[in-house]
């Protein structure tokens, strides 16, 4: 059976939004929540991604509009 991952996905994007508001480090930020730095550089990059892809799907979606 495959095994779910440690943490939910709320928990991930709460994180997330709580280490970008902190203005701390990475490093720094992980004690908090009790997560090692490298997953939580990997949740941020992952948003970061889905972020720009979502933002470039609106910018084509108002080109289209304007046209």
């Amino acid at each position: 059976m495959p095994k779910s991952p440690p943490y939910s996905p709320e928990f991930r994007r709460e994180a997330v939004q709580l280490l970008r508001s902190s203005g701390r480090s990475i490093p720094r930020f992980a004690k908090e929540p009790g997560v090692s730095h490298q997953p939580l550089r990997n949740w941020a990059s992952q948003r970061d991604g889905a972020e720009r892809r979502a933002d470039r799907l609106s910018r084509v979606s108002r080109d289209r509009l304007r046209r």
